[in-house]
């Protein structure tokens, strides 16, 4: 018998790695979007952490949810930039601001920067009725381009140079990028857990 768990996103780049994770991984679990998030005041994200993001959006959501819910809070830590984007990385360039925006802006910041390491981390928190339930982490090591390439995934994808691929995420397949990165090990945890759960 299938599960459904619910996601607490507006992003459709981000529901269609969470599905796709699910399937991949062969697991018999429905991620659907909350029903009617558009119409429920988002939660003020105050958290310094993505822990404390996501578990602030997972309690607050999974209150409008008819079953358990989870809210994942991720983004782009690049070491030059003393962790920056970090818990901001949506809105890097400002509110409302494109993923364009928010790559130029990181580019223009690392201009002449030798020093380019960086990372991706997830968080996933999972809540039911308002209780948290449990969280689950997922971190990806690259480095920072010089300039956007490929034309796949979304946010900082294009700049996040992958040594092992040899390539950016922007320049692989979804299904090859949730193999490693920081969203599908978070994802991953998730699905075992509600998959453990169910029994």
């Amino acid at each position: 018998m299938t599960v459904t768990v619910y996601c607490a996103t507006t992003n459709p780049g981000k529901l269609r790695e969470f599905r796709l994770a699910a399937e991949r991984l062969g697991y018999e679990i429905a991620i659907e979007p909350l029903p009617g998030m558009a119409s429920i005041p988002p939660v003020e994200e105050t958290g310094e952490t993505f822990k404390e993001n996501a578990i602030q959006k997972a309690i607050y959501y999974s209150a409008h949810a008819p079953g358990p819910l989870f809210a994942d809070d991720s983004g782009l830590e690049v070491d030059a930039l003393g962790g920056a984007p970090g818990v901001r990385s949506a809105r890097f360039a400002g509110k409302g601001a494109t993923d364009e925006a928010n790559n130029r802006l990181v580019l223009e910041k690392m201009r002449g920067v030798a020093q380019r390491t960086a990372r991706f981390v997830c968080v996933i928190a999972l809540a039911e009725k308002g209780r948290l339930l449990a969280t689950f982490d997922g971190v990806v090591e690259g480095e920072i381009l010089e300039e956007p390439r490929g034309p796949n995934g979304f946010g900082y994808d294009p700049l996040f140079y992958y040594p092992p691929f040899g390539c950016s995420f922007g320049e692989v397949s979804g299904e090859r990028k949730l193999l490693v990165s920081h969203r599908g090990q978070a994802l991953g945890r998730l699905l075992k857990f509600l998959s453990d759960r169910r029994g």
